[in-house]
């Protein structure tokens, strides 16, 4: 990892340092990737544990709401006094959480191995968001693509790995992915230490890049009520394919375990590939078109996919998660735009929100399934992009406060 030393002093401070944005992106693929083998594990569990869907439910609830609480508050906290060596000390948490979940043979201990891997999520995602923004120079939205898709790879691994390794195995061998978490502990070491040496003063320069004249408050929470809304949507729907898409395809459709979860992979993966778009055409054509054709624009789809055959659900899916996935990278970059000099509070309340509405959302659908079954489910959540309406409302901040040089904090 010495090559990120050397990028750093290579390149100027306006321009990304591509080697510490592969760097925190392969790391929040690990993340992503032992955090997506709790909801990829539940039909095992539910079976050896005689679960109902609502206690599948709640389980992916603890999880996300642990996450969800703690993220903002990190994230200010960092905003004031910067935590460079965090991110190696957050992945103890996820390699906790998985060990937990490994042996865990009672439904309280499930929870508890849920709450530890929110635990680690919660360190990683706001100060890692940092990171990817120093390094981004005056890219954000490229960096914030290039971040979140190796979180979305990772999500999109989770069930193949479960496909592969655990369904073969049995809920064991979940141990053995806890070892990534010592990978990616040494890699965010070295990317710790250029936190220290070059991120914070990109930090410094950054703030002094920002506009005299920032938006009304008003405007600002406006705006940010709006995206905190969009947020809800999207990840309400895809709480409902995660945790539950793989049953509705083996009652449905009488599919195996093992086929479901590849399913499931081809819709995470979609889910990745839309992430990596959405930042750079942010970048280029406006983060509030974006937004706005990635929420509203999913919801022909949507409202056709629980009337199709088994033939056109998959490619329903796959649109629906390259649209869908598109919005977070420009939602996130405009989100940072609105309250400059917060981005570890403003990454921190995004990704933590994002968590606990899909906690929530996996709760309350799981208790919809119990008693109304899985096809209601998609009926309900097939209108939710129709929130996509609230981008008419969005300030045109683009146009006030345009992209320049250096990092806008």
């Amino acid at each position: 990892m010495a090559t990120i030393d050397k990028a750093a002093t290579r390149q100027s401070d306006n321009r990304p340092v591509f080697a510490v944005l592969i760097a925190i992106s392969f790391c929040h693929l690990i993340n992503d990737m032992m955090q997506s083998l709790l909801p990829a594990i539940y039909p095992a569990i539910k079976t050896s544990l005689s679960l109902s869907f609502g206690q599948i439910g709640l389980v992916t609830l603890v999880y996300q709401v642990t996450a969800s609480i703690l993220q903002p508050l990190i994230g200010l906290y960092a905003d004031r006094r910067p935590m460079p060596m965090a991110l190696p000390i957050g992945t103890l948490f996820s390699l906790s959480g998985l060990t937990v979940l490994s042996v865990a043979h009672a439904y309280p201990v499930v929870l508890i191995g849920g709450s530890l891997l929110g635990m680690g999520s919660s360190v990683f995602h706001p100060e890692s968001s940092r990171v990817a923004r120093m390094a981004g120079g005056n890219r954000h939205g490229l960096a914030q693509s290039l971040f979140q898709v190796g979180g979305n790879a990772g999500q999109a691994l989770g069930p193949l790995a479960a496909a592969i390794v655990v369904v073969r195995w049995g809920q064991s061998s979940v141990a053995f992915f806890a070892l990534l978490a010592l990978l990616s502990g040494a890699i965010l070491w070295n990317v710790g230490i250029w936190y220290r040496d070059h991120g914070l003063e990109r930090l410094r320069a950054g703030r002094k890049a920002v506009a005299a004249t920032p938006l009304p408050g008003r405007t600002a929470r406006r705006g940010i009520a709006i995206l905190l809304a969009l947020i809800f949507s999207k990840y309400v729907y895809l709480s409902s394919i995660t945790s539950y898409f793989t049953f509705y395809l083996i009652q449905r459709f009488g599919l195996s375990v093992q086929n479901a979860q590849l399913h499931l992979f081809v819709f995470l993966a979609a889910v990745a590939v839309g992430t990596i778009v959405g930042g750079p055409l942010g970048d280029r054509f406006g983060r509030k078109y974006v937004i706005w054709f990635s929420i509203l624009g999913t919801l022909p789809f949507t409202l056709m996919l629980p009337h199709v055959s088994l033939f056109w659900t998959g490619p329903l899916t796959v649109i629906i998660g390259l649209i869908l996935a598109s919005a977070f990278p420009a939602i996130v970059v405009f989100a940072q735009e609105l309250v400059p000099g917060n981005v570890g509070m403003i990454s921190g309340l995004f990704f933590g929100f994002s968590f606990g509405m899909a906690g929530i959302g996996a709760a309350v659908l799981g208790w919809i399934a119990d008693r109304a079954g899985l096809a209601t489910v998609y009926q309900i959540c097939a209108f939710l992009p129709m929130l996509g309406l609230l981008c008419a409302f969005l300030p045109n901040i683009e146009r006030k406060h345009p992209a320049g040089p250096g990092i806008s904090e």
